[in-house]
């Protein structure tokens, strides 16, 4: 049998995207593989992808990083999840928190006697029952897996950081793997003329980087996927019609949340993301409804400190690849498609991309079921996270243009069918490896005032006094324990503090 092995791997760019491939691939297969990554100091990175899932700690875990370390070096703080205002209603807000809302009894979900008990008026608000939320509110954290002497889930959280020093702190890992970065700008490609697959890069100093898989990390133009092998793109602007965000970083003015604040606004929405030094500041926006001058002003006129850069704005279509593998080139990050950030789902894809990457690693022959199953799997978590994220903007009850039109719109089939199941019968059902589970899915769809006409029949187990008696245990043992934990800002400054940049003038 012949060795058909893998040995070469290119990554094409840097940024968060191709850092993370080379951490994670030298990581797990360094031992295997020569990896190479191509960028050039000339070319500038989105950088506005500083909030996450909980799924990065694993990501972090497999790379051997110290949580604290990764933390202190990109001046990052902890996520709890995000509190979403304006979105239902003008005036109202909620939060989609990670983590247990509850406890489940009898087969059957918390929500579901919590729906009961607000039909019977002894449940108080969702967010009452959820570790997380008490915490977040009170602006308090800590690393609890479990409140202690209970069934109740602890502290689920992710993190918000620098994804610029995000990228230089996988490097370092990278590099200490053995991973090997190569300084220039991309002249030309080669490819094989009988299979067209990309046989080298070449830089402008003429230098050839030949490999056998090479990995677009080039961002938005995508240099390999795209403009070398023609793959073509996915264009889903009219069920996300925003194409535009401008960005600005400001200086603290309290102590950093625990959480991300996701604003809506006439023709978009805002984002909040605190960090250690700063804050980051964004306003999403459809320039089908608003200019870029207004969109910029709206952002200005609701920011918390002052702006310490100027705005910058982002144009982006979203979408994805027709195929994130095509040929023996497999692109990730903003070279496979592009969600907006509503939920925080950007690096996430990137993780995903590169952990289906490693479950579907070829060899020199490339076999089509594995590219065509790796490309199915891609497409499959890429259609699930926008229709999640398109429930946002469906379900509002807003009268400006933008958001009656989001509101009317046709939906995606998939996503009309689940939301048609809760209406009906107050369950969800989460379908194959989609990413959002149901809690997720209950909480954007009460929080935004879809409320189901019914609950499963089970949790009428309970007499109204003994479903008053179980929400209230919850409830009080949330409240008790979220006072237990130390304040946000005490928890960072005691475990993971970081040094103010250096010639910024920004402090913490």
């Amino acid at each position: 049998m012949s060795d058909s092995r893998i040995r070469d791997v290119v990554v094409v760019g840097g940024g968060t995207a191709g850092w993370m491939a080379a951490a994670a691939l030298s990581a797990t297969m360094g031992d295997k593989l020569r990896i190479r990554l191509v960028e050039s100091e000339q070319i500038g990175t989105v950088g506005v992808g500083e909030a996450t899932i909980p799924a990065i700690r694993l990501f972090n875990g497999l790379c051997g990083i110290d949580e604290n370390a990764f933390v202190r070096e990109t001046q990052g703080t902890f996520k709890l999840g995000i509190d979403f205002v304006n979105w239902g209603r003008v005036g109202e807000s909620y939060m989609h928190v990670f983590g247990q809302i509850g406890q489940s009894l009898d087969l059957i979900e918390f929500w579901q006697y919590w729906l009961r008990g607000r039909e019977e008026g002894v449940a108080e608000d969702l967010g009452r029952y959820s570790f997380n939320e008490e915490a977040a509110r009170l602006q308090r954290f800590g690393r609890v897996p479990r409140i202690p002497n209970t069934q109740l889930d602890g502290i689920a959280y992710a993190f918000h950081f620098d994804a610029s020093l995000y990228a230089k702190f996988l490097r370092r890992a990278a590099e200490a793997s053995g991973a090997k970065r190569i300084e220039g700008k991309i002249a030309s490609v080669r490819r094989n003329g009988e299979n067209g697959h990309v046989t080298a890069v070449v830089l402008e100093n003429g230098e050839a980087i030949e490999g056998e898989l090479f990995i677009d990390c080039s961002g938005f133009r995508g240099l390999l996927i795209e403009q070398e092998l023609e793959t073509g793109y996915e264009d889903w602007t009219h069920w996300l019609p925003c194409d535009r965000a401008v960005a600005v970083q400001t200086r603290n003015v309290a102590p950093p949340r625990p959480y991300t604040q996701s604003i809506a606004h006439p023709a978009g929405w805002q984002w909040r993301i605190p960090l250690q030094h700063r804050t980051g500041n964004g306003h999403v926006f459809s320039t089908a409804h608003m200019s870029e001058d207004e969109a910029t002003q709206v952002l200005l006129d609701n920011l918390e400190g002052e702006p310490i850069t100027d705005p910058r704005v982002i144009p982006f279509t979203t979408g994805m690849r027709k195929k994130a593998w095509n040929a023996n080139v497999i692109a990730l990050g903003l070279s496979s498609g592009f969600i907006e950030p509503l939920e925080s789902t950007s690096i996430h894809l990137i993780q995903n991309g590169i952990a289906r990457l490693i479950s579907h690693f070829p060899d020199r022959n490339f076999a089509p079921a594995n590219v065509e199953t790796y490309n199915r799997r891609i497409a499959y978590d890429y259609e699930r996270i926008r229709d999640f994220i398109i429930l946002h903007y469906w379900a509002n009850q807003r009268d400006e243009p933008f958001w009656t039109y989001l509101r009317e719109m046709e939906l995606p089939e998939v996503l009309r069918r689940k939301i048609d199941l809760f209406k009906d019968t107050g369950r969800i059902f989460r379908e194959q490896e989609e990413l959002f589970v149901e809690v997720g899915w209950f909480q954007v769809l009460i929080g935004q005032n879809i409320l189901p006409d019914t609950y499963h029949p089970l949790a009428d187990a309970l007499t109204k006094d003994e479903l008053a008696g179980f929400l209230r245990d919850i409830r009080t043992i949330v409240a008790a324990n979220a006072q237990k934990l130390p304040s946000h800002e005490e928890f960072i400054t005691r475990t993971c503090a970081a040094a103010p940049p250096q010639g910024t003038g920004v402090t913490a």
